[in-house]
């Protein structure tokens, strides 16, 4: 069933604003996570909160959201500076330390809570470790004067701001703070999350700067605890960052894309978890949102490792393959020179020209390419080079000799061992390479094979 306004605002609204709000201090967070590749540092830190919410409980004797949020911050915090101090000072592998450290804290929670005192406390793995966004709900209270949105314009009247839940408000504080600190020491953050020596040489203190990050990491996990849980937290500080990595290579551009992948994450798993079984038929039936949400945003990193146009694995595949194409296209045009400078009567018919190339997709493609160019043209005996085809194909010829001789005059290599280098040599040399290759080798006309060296022609005009 579609849920009215009014039951949209009230039970719907403050869950997806703090989703949002924790996904998107998560992003920003997680981009330096993923550039210091310190990825499983939120899974430390999540592992490590049990006995800090124990030891909370055990002092202020509640479950009280800022006491808890405190003992979680802390044990996160802490369980971050014994992973790197035992890695600094101990020589211990980072992601070894981080393992011992947060299965000792986990196992320190574990014994705290198996205190007599603790039997009674409702800390179960719903609170804890999946996540509880379904509760984040708007209530009205009498005797404080708050009531729930019914409008869109009650959202600016103070007696209902004022029975906004407090998870909200937490994860609202959060995201600022994270953002105010980001912008506040940006230039120093990426400086020591590319280079953390250059960092320290000049003076901007590596240990503090990773302390920064430990806390903001620290605190925006927590925060998403009664979101996504300690558990799938890792995918919120990760997941949007690395989607983010996958489509450019500049920071403040994966910065802004890390929070709309984010926020995406969450519209489109809160959305799913809702109407998603629904739509197959099973009226009565909810998803986890906070799993749906952690769901939607590995889709989104999916999505994107095959997909981005710089670094997907269908954008590689397609320049790979033109620049298998192009280089068999110029191989095509350097035979059918080499066959005219023969002087044979005889020309390349299409057959031995895949034979000679190999054959498959690439080959097809790069006859095709050569006489959609107008580089090559067929006969009735085979292919044929055209003026244009030509002047390139004999700057390739020229380009090849001359790599020959140098690797024969000047580096003193076989003459019968250069072949197969100069082919590979001669497809990423421009023309003022090979001229500045000519002026190096020795004065000569032909290559150390006794073939001719064609003269100086620019590659692509025609010859007169």
């Amino acid at each position: 069933m579609i849920p009215t306004l009014r039951e949209f605002l009230a039970i719907d609204l403050a869950a997806i604003i703090t989703a949002c709000l924790c996904a998107l201090a998560c992003a920003i967070v997680g981009n330096f996570l993923v550039l210091r590749r310190q990825s499983l540092l939120g899974d430390s830190i999540a592992h490590s909160v049990l006995p800090g919410l124990a030891a909370a409980f055990l002092i202020v004797g509640s479950r009280g959201s800022v006491p808890m949020f405190v003992g979680a911050l802390i044990a996160g915090v802490l369980s971050a500076i014994l992973s790197e101090g035992l890695r600094r000072f101990a020589r211990v592998e980072a992601g070894a330390a981080m393992g011992v450290i947060f299965s000792a804290m986990f196992a320190l929670g574990v014994l705290l809570m198996s205190l007599p005192r603790m039997r009674s406390v409702d800390l179960d793995a719903d609170c804890v470790l999946n996540g509880v966004l379904e509760t984040v709900i708007w209530t009205a209270d009498a005797s404080r004067g708050t009531r729930v949105p019914a409008v869109w314009s009650d959202l600016l009247d103070p007696g209902v701001l004022a029975g906004a839940p407090s998870q909200l408000l937490t994860a609202l504080v959060v995201c600022g703070v994270v953002i105010m600190v980001v912008l506040a020491v940006f230039k120093e953050l990426t400086l020591a999350s590319f280079d953390s020596a250059l960092a320290g040489a000049l003076g901007f203190r590596p240990w503090l700067l990773h302390t920064v990050l430990v806390v903001l990491a620290a605190a925006a996990s927590v925060a998403s605890f009664e979101v996504v849980g300690s558990i799938l937290v890792i995918a919120m500080l990760i997941c949007p960052a690395a989607t983010a990595r996958m489509c450019t290579s500049r920071l403040r551009t994966q910065i802004a894309l890390s929070g709309v992948f984010a926020i995406l994450s969450v519209l489109i798993g809160y959305l799913l978890a809702g109407f998603g079984p629904m739509l197959l038929g099973y009226h009565s039936l909810a998803l986890s949102a906070s799993g749906m949400i952690a769901v939607a945003a590995g889709a989104l990193l999916t999505g994107a490792i095959i997909f981005s146009p710089s670094h997907g694995l269908l954008a590689r595949r397609i320049r790979t393959l033109r620049l298998s194409v192009a280089i068999a296209r110029e191989d095509l045009l350097a035979m059918l020179y080499r066959v005219e400078e023969s002087g044979d009567a005889r020309s390349l018919t299409l057959h031995h020209a895949r034979l000679a190339l190999g054959g498959g997709l690439t080959t097809k493609l790069a006859i095709r390419g050569a006489i959609r160019r107008d580089q090559a043209t067929t006969t009735p005996g085979g292919l044929a080079l055209t003026d244009s085809g030509r002047a390139a194909a004999r700057a390739l010829v020229r380009t090849h000799r001359l790599w020959e001789t140098y690797l024969v005059k000047e580096l003193g290599l076989r003459p019968d061992h250069v072949h197969r280098s100069a082919m590979e040599l001669e497809h990423h040399t421009t023309s003022a390479m090979a001229d500045t290759l000519a002026s190096i080798v020795p004065s000569t006309t032909a290559d150390p094979h006794g073939r001719p060296i064609p003269g100086d022609r620019p590659r692509g005009n025609p010859p007169e």
